[in-house]
């Protein structure tokens, strides 16, 4: 199989960032670095929303009851 080399450059503080030993990663290695970065990007802004709408101050019982009252209201408009 022939491989091919794709170059990016990237800043001292985002190589530091990511915890960068050597300067060649495999394509995965590469995809799965940033699929990590963008995870933990999501999660944040998914916190920060929550707390906006006081939704992270719910405990489970009341997110079980919210999502049952939801699919209960889904059933009875079908």
């Amino acid at each position: 199989m022939k491989m091919r080399t794709l170059n990016v450059s990237i800043s001292d503080i985002e190589y530091n960032k990511f915890g960068l030993k050597n300067d060649q990663l495999t394509f995965t290695e590469f995809i799965d670095m940033v699929s990590k970065e963008l995870m933990r990007q999501n999660l944040n802004k998914c916190i920060e929303l929550a707390e906006k709408h006081g939704l992270s101050k719910m405990t489970m019982e009341e997110i079980t009851n919210e999502v049952k009252a939801v699919r209960r209201d889904a059933k009875n408009r079908n």
